[in-house]
C-alpha cells in the first residue's frame, strides 16, 4: 500500500514538473489563433493587432487562422479540441462562446466547460438607427411612438437567431411594442432600405453606424453596451431605460482547457500589457472599438459567466427555440 502511494505521489510530482517546464519553455514554436469567423471583419482586424503585438512580446510568430463555417461550429471545434500545449488559442466572439449554446439544439462541444478564458480583448456597442423621418430622438420616444403607431415600424435584421434580430426581439418584448422584423442576408442591402425608408430601423455595430450618423443619413437613437459611448455623448444607451442591459459584441482570448496554469497566467499579464497600452487602444477607438484592458483571470471568467446567463435568459423569453 505505501509503495502505491509513493507511486502515485511520484507521479503527482512528475505531471507537476512537466507542466513547470512546458510553461519555463513557452513558446518554443509559433503560436496559432484561431477565429470562427470569416476574414476581413472586425474580428481579423483585432484579432491581427493583437498577435502582432503578442508576438513581439513572446518572440515567436502568431499566425490568424480564419475558419469559418456553420455559425462558428468548425473553427470553435478545431479550437475546442487543439493540443493544450499553449501554442493554440481561440480568439472567440461572443456569439461562438454565449449565444450559441443558448440557439443550438446540440454543439460538438461545450463553450464553458471546454476553454478557458484569458482576456478580454475589445468590445464594440451596436446602435439602434431610425430613419431621420421617424419622430423620435430617444428610446423613450421611440417606444412612445411604436406603441401609437403599431403597424408604421419595421426594423432591418439580420436574420432571427443573429446579434440584431435577437436584440430587436428583445426590445420588442421590454417595451411591450409590436416592431415588424425584415431580415436580410447582407445587411448593406438592411442599411441601404433603412437609409430610403423602406425600413424605418437598422441595429448595426457602431463603425458601420458611425459615417451615415455623421452624415444625417441615419439617426442614433441608443446604444446596447451599458453606458453611452466617449464618441457619441448624447445617445443614450438602452440602460437607461431597461436597467442593466448590456448585450455588445466582444472578443476574448481563450484556451482549450488543459493549457498549463502558468501559461494562462503568462499570456494573460502579456495581454493586459497590450491591452492598457495608449497607441493600441487609439487605433481600437479609431476603429470604433473600445479595449476593455485584459482583466484578471476571475474577472474574465465572471464576465463570460454573466454574459452566458444574460443570453440565455434573452433567449428563453423571446421564445427563441434552439435548432
Amino acid at each position: 500500500m505505501k509503495g502505491a502511494i509513493r507511486g502515485i505521489l511520484a507521479g503527482f510530482m512528475l505531471l507537476g514538473a512537466t507542466a513547470a517546464a512546458q510553461a519555463q519553455g513557452w513558446p518554443d514554436r509559433p503560436i496559432k489563433f484561431i477565429s470562427s469567423q470569416a476574414a476581413g471583419g472586425g474580428t481579423d482586424v483585432i484579432g491581427r493587432l493583437m498577435g502582432d503585438r503578442l508576438a513581439a512580446r513572446v518572440g515567436q510568430p502568431v499566425v490568424f487562422e480564419n475558419r469559418p463555417g456553420g455559425g462558428n461550429v468548425i473553427g470553435t471545434q478545431a479550437a475546442a479540441r487543439s493540443a493544450p500545449d499553449g501554442h493554440t488559442f481561440f480568439f472567440a466572439s461572443a456569439a461562438a462562446l454565449v449565444t450559441d449554446p443558448h440557439t443550438f439544439k446540440s454543439l460538438p462541444y461545450d463553450p464553458m466547460k471546454d476553454f478557458v478564458v484569458i482576456s478580454r480583448i475589445a468590445q464594440v456597442s451596436f446602435m439602434i438607427l431610425a430613419h431621420p423621418d421617424v419622430p423620435a430622438k430617444n428610446l423613450p420616444e421611440l417606444i412612445a411612438y411604436a406603441k401609437a403607431n403599431p403597424d408604421k415600424l419595421a426594423v432591418a435584421t439580420d436574420g432571427a437567431r443573429r446579434f440584431s434580430g435577437m436584440i430587436a426581439a428583445w426590445l420588442n418584448k421590454l417595451a411591450g411594442t409590436q416592431l415588424s422584423y425584415v431580415p436580410y442576408t447582407q445587411m448593406t442591402q438592411g442599411i441601404q432600405d433603412a437609409i430610403t425608408g423602406r425600413v424605418q430601423l437598422v441595429i448595426i455595430a457602431m463603425p458601420t453606424a458611425k459615417p451615415h450618423v455623421a452624415t444625417g443619413k441615419l439617426k442614433a437613437l441608443a446604444v446596447t453596451s451599458r453606458e453611452r459611448l466617449p464618441e457619441f455623448p448624447d445617445v443614450p444607451a438602452v440602460a437607461e431605460t431597461f436597467p442593466g442591459f448590456d448585450f455588445p459584441g466582444w472578443w476574448v482570448l481563450a484556451a482549450p482547457t488543459g493549457v498549463p496554469g502558468d501559461i494562462v497566467a503568462r499570456v494573460n499579464k502579456e495581454m493586459s500589457v497590450i491591452l492598457n497600452d495608449g497607441e493600441v487602444v487609439g487605433r481600437m477607438n479609431s476603429m470604433g472599438f473600445t479595449s476593455t484592458r485584459g482583466g484578471t483571470l476571475n474577472e474574465v471568467n465572471d464576465y463570460i459567466q454573466a454574459q452566458h446567463k444574460a443570453w440565455g435568459t434573452l433567449v428563453k423569453e423571446i421564445g427563441l427555440q434552439p435548432e
